[in-house]
């Protein structure tokens, strides 16, 4: 906008200026050319009464030497009789644009070398005496070429001053504009005390208040959401407590002790989610150069877990690629969290006896995390990613997936659905190592989705249940 009004101020004020200084430099021009010829006009009538006396060439000559002009004045008589014709001083126009001037008895400028000249006829009693005055190129011209120059200046400094004055109200404009943009992106990147300076134009200065009562109705719906997060998760505490009290009175035994442990860890992330809405911080931090996790370790651990369940529910399981530690750039209680998810969409939505896998490959520039099982499928894998789409069934918030995809996009991986080798359904983690964005359409999707199948095919050859 800023440069727009400086091209336009720029062409408006040079046409300006040009429609005004050409007239009045050509107007300077015929006004000094008129100067010059009024000044031969003069000179030649001081010589017009004294040939009206005499026109003895010794007298004529002193009237030509007192008028001036001598180098510049010529005077033309006629011969009364047998006599030759009479010429004073320097011939400078043609014979016959002298006999013309005398013919017609009016006067009259013609071009000549290095200039003009003016032809005045004369009436005396012998015929029509012609007098001729030269008059310069540079008499014609003189104080024109200052003229010029002074209307360039003048036509230079509106032009530089139209420019300045609208490169500053193009900066009037332009910068609250700028802190409109600069304020939105900063809103949209979490931080939520942006605000706008209400000043400059009105349109400018009504989108600014308007942009502050949106940031202040985020603000303060964000912390309606975090107020309504944190009584919610409370609200878990009583129930908590009596699953707790239960949990301590099973006794000794496997089962017993995972049931305790399974209770105390949702007391710890009840904990942490109303700590996280009363503070407005992520739940967990984005893992830096050197941080993050053991894959592998992270896998037997939850699947050590789970497995008590299976065990329960007569499921069969396999467990592949754990077997040497397998560095990830993800926080550890965000993928428990994320294989939690799928692992319990396993047994929560096939019938108890169905098998499933989860199978860890380690690559150069990403590791994969498959989860497999022997259910029914999931007919529509788009719909299923939608997050809060869900499945429809009790206990299906659809927020699972959607943990997963979080986990994976963090790192500029992505999440695929497919079918697995079991005959269900295959969730396929890519968790990018070196920090990549994301790819997911066009050409550059189409090959990362070749890598990830020769990534995962050697486990596609030995995929089988115990």
């Amino acid at each position: 906008m800023r440069w727009a009004l400086v091209k336009v101020c720029l062409a408006v004020t040079t046409m300006v200026v040009v429609a005004f200084a050409v007239p009045l430099g050509l107007v300077i021009k015929e006004m000094a050319r008129d100067r010059a010829f009024s000044n031969a006009e003069r000179e030649a009538a001081a010589v017009a009464p004294a040939l009206s006396i005499t026109t003895d060439r010794d007298k004529l000559e002193r009237v030509v030497v007192s008028a001036g002009a001598d180098s510049g004045m010529a005077v033309h008589i006629p011969a009364a009789d047998a006599s030759s014709a009479v010429d004073i001083g320097r011939q400078r126009a043609a014979d016959r644009d002298i006999a013309t001037v005398r013919r017609l008895g009016r006067a009259s400028t013609t071009e000549v070398p290095g200039g003009s000249t003016l032809l005045q006829p004369v009436a005396l009693s012998s015929g029509v005496a012609v007098v001729e005055v030269y008059v310069p190129e540079s008499e014609v011209s003189n104080g024109v070429g200052t003229a010029w120059a002074v209307l360039a200046a003048v036509g230079v400094a509106l032009i530089v001053g139209s420019v300045a004055v609208a490169d500053r109200l193009g900066v009037r404009m332009v910068q609250p504009a700028q802190r409109l943009v600069e304020s939105a992106h900063d809103l949209g990147e979490g931080k939520l005390g942006a605000r706008v300076p209400e000043e400059g134009p009105n349109e400018l200065r009504l989108a600014a208040v308007a942009f502050n009562s949106m940031a202040d109705q985020v603000v303060q719906l964000l912390a309606n959401e975090r107020e309504l997060a944190a009584d919610l998760s409370h609200r878990l505490r009583t129930p908590l407590t009596v699953l707790r009290l239960n949990a301590a009175s099973l006794g000794d035994g496997p089962a017993a002790e995972q049931t305790r442990s399974a209770v105390a860890q949702l007391e710890r992330e009840v904990d942490t989610i109303i700590r996280t809405a009363r503070e407005a911080k992520p739940q967990t931090a984005a893992a830096g150069p050197g941080a993050g996790c053991d894959a592998a370790e992270v896998v037997r651990e939850r699947m050590g877990f789970w497995s008590a369940l299976a065990e329960d529910e007569g499921r069969k399981w396999r467990l592949a690629g754990v077997e040497r530690p397998v560095r990830i750039p993800v926080a550890r209680a965000d993928l428990a969290a994320a294989l939690d998810a799928l692992l319990g969409n396993v047994f929560r939505h096939t019938t108890e006896g169905t098998a499933f896998a989860v199978d860890v490959h380690n690559g150069e520039d990403a590791v994969i995390v498959l989860v497999s099982d022997a259910g029914p499928g999931i007919p529509d894998p788009e719909a299923a990613m939608a997050r809060g789409r869900g499945s429809g069934n009790d206990g299906s918030t659809g927020l699972g997936l959607d943990i997963v995809r979080r986990l994976a996009e963090s790192t500029g991986g992505d999440v695929r659905i497919g079918s697995s080798v079991l005959g269900g359904t295959e969730v396929r983690i890519w968790i990018q190592l070196d920090g990549r964005e994301p790819v997911r359409r066009g050409h550059r999707g189409a090959v990362r989705r070749r890598r990830t199948g020769r990534l995962v095919s050697t486990f596609n050859r030995s995929r089988s249940l115990p």
